[in-house]
């Protein structure tokens, strides 16, 4: 029986990939990244604390020619106090992990009989990902082990990047056995003691999906930045070749810098960023802006979201003629990336998020290291390590205005300038330095281990299939948006039944100005996202664009014949545009002057322009691929998502959200003074005519179908 004087022996568990010392192979493979590295660099951390006296790391022992002999030493010494064990686990050769199922029973057992000859058992276990979650869970079992788990990816979530990714249901199965690492998770969740993650948005967006997550086992231990690379500058930043390469963009490069550093993603918003920066004479008088935006050789050679993100860029920059203002330089090496951060607070410049969504904000931590003030999306992990540091500003990342006043307060204080600065460095090492990382982690195992803290648990229900049984849709404006007080109750009542039933939203407004209105009203982000009348579509909790959506409404679509045809056309004009997307184009509809909607049509059709014509609240007039629409974009995602049509609810109010309506699904149609668009419906049986307007419309359907009862899903 060992005391409670002991050192803490701490077992930590990650089974697949390349996991050495020395020299780790980060990008080898799918399996060899950031986890790997994390779990070597908390172990050598862990092992440097005066209150531990031993740490263990179990991987998979690998014999193979195709690899390292490194992989297939039992034992590899870190440190005095620390080890990497490898465990023999089925065949010798090295697998990919979703090839490990059927082997990690062998490793369970070759673990426990490694640990139970050790001169004493651990005081915990901590198994990263789903397939150490497994292992960790029957030894905890056998052993009487607490278990701490960290899931880094979750199979919920990863499904869901999957489907908007192209791949279908059956090939997911097939290719990643995600069933069977859903279960796996959703058992770990059952048993260990405390779930760590980066951030509260983590827990809020991905562990939330799961039947057993339990939210009083959830800790938020945010990762370490490595100080050794990311410090403040020292003098000879101006002398590097990265310096030169950004002097070749700048006329005046001994400005001040704002500095943006991400890769050309629509979700990292760097587009609004230039339009602010374009639209604003003093931003451009006081400092220029520097673009780090990836590696590139040739645009054409991108993949489709990232050029078009490139190509929207250099449009700005040409659009307001920010020619020697903006640097966007096609390349950098990973060793500059800390002198651009340095060269940026060198200049009393100042960094800026401005993603629609961040998880984590890797590049927050590092800024502040370097001593640059931080200025950041207000969504997810910027919110924790902004108030963490008190180093810089939350900003609304779709208000050009704000972020333009934000960063010019940032520039022209100079006082607060250097408080931001001081603050983000003292921050950094108080918070998110490894020494940090340890101190807080062995805060939240402690407790588990002494027993300090009373273990409860929800009661809890596993659902019948792996994913959600059902969903609502609901267009956005005079549908769901209208009345605040029974828009915060339908909130409520989503979120009370969030494990049975998806939320989804189908509106004709763009990306921005659909997340613009949900934040301004307090909703939360919905599942999924049908936005632009249904040519884009994005999955929770990343905002991912479904890109083989794209492709597959790209047929027949020529926008500008499109345009040429109603050029002539009366009674219509073109909308601004911001109201314009690539497979969208929006009208004012004068329907005294105008054509009828199925004129215009024939129009288009009579013109070899095989599109769809959708009129909605009697002014506005849009043009999409025929492939495209509300309702087949719905369609597309129950298709993803394996759920029946019949367990569908589609709420709208106007002409655009017929076709969600007819057919299979559920619908109801919400009182407003558009809805006689929809007048047509009225004697369809799956319809409801609803005597409320907006959310309260919405609620009223769902007790008519009684929605939620007929559900699959326990709530208990």
């Amino acid at each position: 029986m060992k005391s409670q004087s002991d050192k803490l022996y701490i077992v930590l568990i990650s089974v697949h990939g390349l996991i050495r010392g020395e020299d780790l192979e980060l990008g080898r493979d799918a399996d060899t990244g950031g986890q790997i590295k994390y779990v070597v660099e908390l172990a050598r951390a862990l092992a440097l604390h005066p209150r531990v006296g031993r740490v263990d790391i179990l991987t998979r022992r690998i014999v193979s020619k195709q690899v390292s002999k490194d992989y297939s030493r039992k034992i590899e010494p870190l440190s005095d106090k620390a080890n990497v064990i490898r465990i023999d686990c089925g065949e010798a050769g090295y697998l990919p992990k979703e090839a490990l199922w059927d082997s990690l029973d062998n490793f369970a057992d070759n673990a426990l009989y490694y640990i139970s000859h050790q001169k004493r058992l651990p005081d915990v276990i901590h198994s990263h990902y789903a397939d150490a979650g497994y292992v960790g869970t029957r030894l905890s079992h056998q052993l009487s082990i607490p278990l701490i788990y960290t899931g880094h990816s979750l199979g919920r979530t990863k499904r869901k990047r999957l489907l908007a990714s192209g791949v279908k249901g059956a090939v997911i199965e097939q290719r990643y056995n995600m069933s069977r690492r859903i279960e796996a998770e959703e058992a770990t969740l059952g048993v260990a003691e405390r779930v760590i993650t980066s951030t509260h948005q983590e827990i809020e967006q991905q562990y939330e999906l799961y039947d057993y997550y339990q939210p009083d086992q959830m800790r938020v231990v945010p990762p370490g930045a490595d100080l050794e690379k990311f410090f403040p500058p020292t003098g000879g930043e101006h002398k590097s070749n990265i310096y030169r390469e950004l002097g070749r963009f700048l006329k005046t490069p001994d400005k001040s810098i704002i500095l943006a550093l991400s890769r050309p993603d629509q979700r990292k918003n760097i587009v609004t960023l230039v339009e602010a920066y374009g639209e604003s004479s003093a931003l451009q008088e006081v400092a220029n802006l520097v673009l780090i935006t990836g590696n590139r050789d040739d645009i054409h050679d991108m993949d489709a979201g990232a050029q078009e993100v490139m190509t929207d860029i250099l449009l700005a920059v040409d659009r307001y003629d920010l020619y020697g203002r903006v640097a966007y330089p096609k390349h950098h090496s990973a060793d500059e990336v800390p002198l651009i951060y340095r060269l940026a607070a060198r200049s009393r410049g100042v960094f800026v998020n401005p993603a629609l969504t961040e998880p984590f904000g890797l590049t927050l931590l590092e800024a502040a290291a370097c001593g640059l003030p931080v200025v950041a999306t207000e969504d997810g992990g910027p919110v924790d390590i902004i108030g963490n540091c008190r180093n810089g500003y939350l900003i609304n990342p779709l208000d050009k205005n704000a972020i333009t006043d934000t960063l010019l307060e940032v520039l022209s204080n100079e006082r607060e300038w250097t408080r931001f600065a001081k603050n983000g460095l003292e921050g950094v090492r108080r918070h998110y330095s490894w020494e940090a990382h340890v101190e807080k982690y062995l805060s939240v195992i402690q407790p588990v281990i002494d027993k300090s803290e009373p273990l409860t648990r929800m009661r809890v229900a596993r659902r019948p299939m792996l994913y959600h049984d059902r969903v609502i849709f609901s267009d956005l404006d005079q549908s769901l948006i209208g009345d605040e007080k029974s828009l915060a109750r339908f909130v409520d009542l989503i979120k009370g039944n969030s494990r049975c039933t998806s939320f989804g939203i189908a509106t004709g407004r763009r990306l921005d100005s659909a997340l613009k209105l949900l934040r301004a009203y307090n909703v939360p982000h919905p599942h999924v996202l049908i936005t632009s009348l249904g040519t884009e579509i994005y999955y929770a909790p990343d905002l991912t664009k479904d890109a083989v959506w794209e492709e597959h409404i790209d047929h027949l679509w020529n926008p500008k014949a499109v345009q040429r045809v109603l050029s002539d056309v009366s009674g219509i004009a073109l909308q601004p545009k911001e109201e314009q997307s690539k497979f969208k184009l929006s009208y004012y509809y004068d329907s005294s002057k105008a054509p009828e909607a199925h004129e215009i049509n024939q129009l288009l059709l009579q013109n070899d322009q095989t599109v769809n014509v959708v009129l909605s609240f009697g002014q506005y007039l849009d043009v999409t691929p025929v492939r495209a629409s509300k309702g087949l974009a719905l369609r597309w995602v129950a298709d993803q998502w394996d759920i029946p049509l019949d367990r569908i609810l589609a709420a709208g109010g106007s002409g655009a959200d017929e076709d969600m309506m007819r057919g299979n699904t559920l619908a109801v149609v919400v009182a407003n003074r558009h809805h006689e668009e929809l007048s047509g419906l009225e004697d369809i049986e799956r319809i409801y005519f609803a005597n409320k307007p907006y959310a309260e419309g919405i609620m009223e359907a769902i007790r008519h179908y009684d929605f939620f009862g007929s559900c699959e899903v326990s709530r208990e």
